[in-house]
């Protein structure tokens, strides 16, 4: 019964890796579309997101079978509680870039600000660096490493403040105001994004350890 648990476990851990890597996809390609103006690679992020929900789903259904199944302990179940954070946490970082690249369907014909961009291209690099860090660290059960999300996290969060800064002094041209407005959101958005991914780095630590701690008092914010 043992090594019939573990290989679940181990099938469950792949699949969520596997989402991970769907989830970079998705990341890229919203960056990618809003950099290059692109209504058409916006519409293959929104469409891709189908696959990161049935990875989502596949990993809830395993669960779901396994403990009907299982009766994992300790360890064990801690693993399958992380798991199902973690699937939750990925799932809503695919929403985020779908949101990215709804927005930027509604403004691709508006000339961009070229300091916002190069802030969203530092922003996007950061938020795939926390993805990696996350998954990795969880894979290898590495605390070190996973609490490294926190200061990476506060390097997206200052990049946030400054679009947010920026887009307040555009000044009066309304079209290109109206399109910084839509990059706030767009910045909230990879900042979520770092918030989700030190999250699964809490998910680490508990894991390791038995105990759940926030690694900062503003690593659950709302979604």
């Amino acid at each position: 019964m043992r090594l019939v648990l573990q290989e679940e476990l181990d099938t469950l851990q792949a699949t969520l890796h596997e989402e991970g890597e769907l989830v970079l996809r998705a990341l890229r390609g919203a960056i990618n579309a809003l950099e290059q103006r692109d209504p058409e690679l916006a519409d293959e992020v929104i469409a891709f997101d189908d696959e990161v929900d049935r990875q989502y789903l596949a990993i809830q259904a395993g669960v779901e079978s396994l403990l009907a199944r299982q009766t994992p302990v300790a360890a064990d179940l801690r693993l399958v509680l992380a798991l199902l954070h973690n699937n939750l946490h990925l799932e809503r970082m695919a929403d985020y870039c779908v949101t990215i690249a709804k927005l930027t369907k509604l403004v691709y014909d508006v000339s961009p600000d070229p300091r916002l961009m190069a802030g969203f291209e530092e922003m996007g690099s950061r938020a795939e660096e926390m993805i990696r860090v996350s998954l990795d660290s969880f894979a290898d059960r590495d605390v070190a490493v996973a609490t490294s999300l926190v200061d990476l996290d506060e390097l997206i969060d200052r990049a946030n403040r400054r679009i947010v800064q920026h887009v307040l002094a555009l000044g009066s041209n309304l079209a290109l105001r109206e399109w910084g407005l839509r990059m706030i959101i767009v910045s909230r958005c990879l900042e979520r994004i770092g918030d989700h991914a030190v999250d699964i780095g809490e998910q680490t630590a508990y894991l390791v350890t038995g105990e759940f701690r926030e690694f900062t008092d503003a690593s659950h914010r709302a979604s």
